[in-house]
């Protein structure tokens, strides 16, 4: 790792060293400076300034349907992370703590109904999350501390022509604050509440020159967990993290200016709050686990093995409250768990990134973008969340990525464009192990018969993703008001995989190092992929729009656009695959046709969308035996409408609202022979509420002196929907409205002082379920924090 390391270094030197050398005939010309790219809204009554096509134009004129927030929006509506966007954005779904990884920090990420659910390093994430411009790789990562943030923007729809991959769902643009020249500035806060929170944040800006400015920036939370474990009183989704950043901007001439950022964050947490939701006593693996803990009267399904045993027949757990029995005894309340098993939840991210502007002519800039990313995580979950060991999980990776990406942007009045090209390097180590009470060879389950305790699959592997594009789009105004646009992307991925999967038994509690040498292990493979199995996936896709403005307050727009998720391959087993090949899938792709109506009439703000997106070739989740793997088997379709609007009236009422109505319709699945479906023609597309709603009002009370008092409430709505393919009630949340309130006191010397109170009415909702009831027969599910109020003390000098 410290040579590749040093090779970054290099390479952010080189490019450093390339764009000066760029810049030599360029920094002689007098022409204006490229502005910094922000998702920033400053006069209340302003255009919204966004960058949702690489280059700088207001929301309204931007064939796009896009919710755009500013720094200021994000603090009045207690935005402070980015699973905290899907409360303001109409058609997004973002949840922490996949369901298979049991990392807080790993994000589930849905824009109209389309996403991954599957965290794992071997399936990219379906909504490509950027900061600074910057494509996150990984799931884990995506969860944003909205620190020193300039700005984000939320892309609906795919985005096929402009941004890097996979982002057939969306894209979700993060933009931090970028030093000023010439200023000295801070910004700080702090904010204590319920369950014991203390955060605290702090950002300076230094000028060092005329030409020359840093930023840096620092920031912690914690806060207790909000679920029990009955067993030693341990709290889960507790948060225990902190960030730093820095950054440098150097503006030597108007026609060149570099942006040099680094960030770091980590986060130690005890787990993902996951709670019992059922168990199928019908289960084989439940069954067994009854017998092996010792359950009166408990019995396993008929097996070859014990073929002619009168002691063994269709399984059998009696309904007795006796914690060896895996029943739905087990359940403790939405707020206790009943798991024993070690647990944690660990992440650590850090990237260095470098973006350059050149102005060769009042007609073309060049941008620069070389960046670094760096993450390692570690999550352990108690899966069935009961003393008995049916399921628990043990996942650990390492990754590392390296992007550059070049672009030529033109305007020549009627005519602009982009053309560009962009690189993509990664690496990840994973190690993925799992406690089962059902065996994967009969050997094992022989032993588990005389009274073993079952068996630990190790799966190690290596993935590797390289990927090239080329993109270009043109705009053209061949009338006044009315603007053509057309974009083509080529992509080419190179996935590798290379994996060993051993059975080490019997079973031990999780290994403290996440990634050991295969050297310290014991017990037999069950196969070695030895060398590296290759796929290339390769795909043209593109977008087209007309836009005509009416006027200055209504434009109007149609769209088409195609984007693609590439395959690659599953790497969970714990049985031999029938060839010794690990098992592919390929690229999933969505169609999208929309139309939509931007106005600005006042103060008043509202836009609408509809569209129907064809979804092709969609990864789903099939089950052989108790592993899940990824095949492509669906076809579905989505039709959505979308509103959003905003008010600012010159009396001091503030409204934002936002509405979106989804209609998922699965078309067909595909049979996988020797692999069960988990969905069916007829059910719901995860993550695919049919309603959504938020509301956001304020009103801002003049004090006099330039200090103001705002009281707001904030609230957003869903209608039912399920985390996972397939209908299994006892995970599906059924619809809620959660409700915020707060106060906001702004003083005219930059003193601000805020209290609220969140989940105001104390709703009981889901935020996060899975479940594999047939094999393993466990459920379990993820309830939001119950009402909790803070006080926050902001300084801006």
């Amino acid at each position: 790792m410290t040579g590749h390391r040093s090779t970054v270094r290099a390479l952010l030197a080189c490019s450093t060293a390339a764009i000066l050398t760029l810049t030599t005939p360029a920094i002689a010309q007098d022409v204006p400076p490229a502005a910094a790219p922000e998702a920033s809204a400053a006069p209340e009554d302003a255009d919204i300034v966004v960058t949702a096509r690489r280059r700088e134009e207001s929301l309204q004129d931007t064939p796009i349907a896009i919710t755009a927030l500013s720094a200021e929006t994000l603090q009045d509506r207690q935005i402070v992370q980015t699973q905290d966007l899907e409360k303001v954005t109409p058609s997004l779904q973002f949840k922490p703590a996949g369901q298979l990884s049991g990392n807080s920090a790993s994000s589930v990420v849905f824009i109209r109904g389309v996403g991954q659910v599957d965290p794992t390093a071997a399936v990219d994430p379906g909504v490509g999350i950027y900061l600074d411009e910057v494509y996150l790789g990984r799931a884990v990562g995506g969860a944003i501390d909205f620190g020193d943030i300039a700005g984000v923007e939320v892309l609906r729809g795919p985005q096929g022509t402009l941004f890097g991959r996979n982002t057939i769902g969306g894209a979700i643009l993060v933009r931090t604050r970028q030093p000023e020249l010439g200023v000295w500035s801070t910004r700080s806060r702090v904010r204590v509440g319920d369950y014991n929170l203390f955060e605290g944040f702090t950002a300076l800006n230094i000028p060092i020159g005329e030409t020359l400015a840093a930023r840096v920036s620092a920031g912690f939370r914690k806060r207790d967990g909000y679920v029990r474990r009955a067993s030693d009183n341990l709290d889960l989704g507790n948060e225990n993290g902190y960030s730093f950043n820095g950054a440098l901007k150097w503006e030597p001439s108007s026609a060149f200016d570099m942006f040099l950022r680094g960030d770091y964050s980590r986060r130690d947490e005890h787990g993902a709050p996951f709670v019992f939701a059922g168990i199928n006593e019908q289960a084989p693996v439940a069954a067994i686990a009854s017998v092996a803990a010792g359950c009166p009267g408990a019995t396993i399904p008929f097996s070859p093995i014990v073929r002619g045993d009168p002691r063994f027949g269709a399984p059998n757990v009696p309904q007795i409250n006796d914690p060896r029995c895996a029943n739905d005894f087990q359940a403790k309340g939405d707020f206790t768990n009943g798991g024993t098993a070690p647990v944690m939840s660990m992440s650590e991210v850090w990237g260095l990134a470098n973006t350059a502007n050149i102005r060769l002519t009042e007609q073309a800039l060049i941008k620069l973008i070389t960046a670094y990313r760096e993450t390692t995580s570690r999550g352990v979950r108690d899966a069935d969340n009961t003393p008995l060991t049916l399921i628990t999980t043990d996942v650990g990776s390492k990754s590392h990525q390296f992007s550059q990406e070049v672009q030529l942007q033109l305007d020549f009045g009627k005519v602009s464009g982009i053309l560009g090209g962009y690189y993509f390097d990664e690496v990840t180590d994973e190690r993925a192990t799992v406690y089962l009470a059902f065996p994967p060879s009969p050997p094992v389950i022989s032993s588990l018969l005389r009274g073993g305790p079952g068996s630990r699959d190790l799966q190690v592997s290596r993935l590797k993703t390289n990927s090239v594009a080329a993109f270009g789009e043109v705009s053209w105004t061949p009338i006044e008001r009315l603007e053509l646009t057309g974009g083509l992307r080529y992509t080419s991925d190179r996935k590798y995989y290379q994996g060993t999967v051993l059975n080490l038994f019997p079973a031990t509690q999780p290994d403290p190092n996440p990634l050991p040498s295969l050297a310290t292990t014991q017990g037999g493979p069950l196969f070695i992929f030895n060398r590296p199995f290759v796929r290339d996936f390769a795909a043209l896709t593109g977008s087209a729009s007309a836009q005509y403005r009416w006027s200055d307050a209504i434009s109007t727009y149609a769209s088409w656009a195609r984007s693609f998720k590439s395959g690659g391959f599953n790497t969970r087993y714990n049985a031999a695959t029938t060839d010794n090949l690990p098992v592919p899938f390929a690229d999933e792709k969505v169609t999208s046709y929309e139309i939509g109506v931007k106005t600005n009439i006042g103060r008043l703000r509202l836009n609408l969308a509809a569209f129907q997106a064809e979804y092709d070739d969609i990864q789903l989740i099939f089950r052989q035996g108790v592993v899940p793997l990824l095949f492509n088997a669906g076809k579905a379709r989505i039709r959505g409408l979308e509103a959003e609007a905003s008010y600012r009236a010159p009396w001091g009422l503030i409204f934002d609202g936002g509405i979106s109505v989804l209609g998922d319709k699965i078309k067909s699945i595909t049979q996988i022979p020797g692999a069960t479906a988990t969905v069916a023609p007829g059910d719901d597309l995860p993550f695919t509420p049919d309603l959504t709603a938020n509301v956001g009002i304020g009103y801002k009370i003049e004090l006099g002196g330039g200090t103001s008092l705002t009281p707001r409430f904030d609230g957003n709505y869903s209608s039912k929907f399920t985390f996972i393919t397939g209908s299994i009630p006892l995970i599906e949340e059924n619809g809620y409205f959660v409700g915020n309130a707060s106060l906001i006191l702004k003083l005219n010397s930059g003193i601000e002082v805020s209290a609220g109170v969140n989940n105001l009415f104390d709703e009981r909702y889901l935020i996060q379920g899975n479940a594999s009831l047939a094999t393993l027969g466990y459920a379990e599910r993820i309830f939001a924090r119950p009402r909790n109020w803070f006080v926050q003390l902001s300084t801006s000098f």
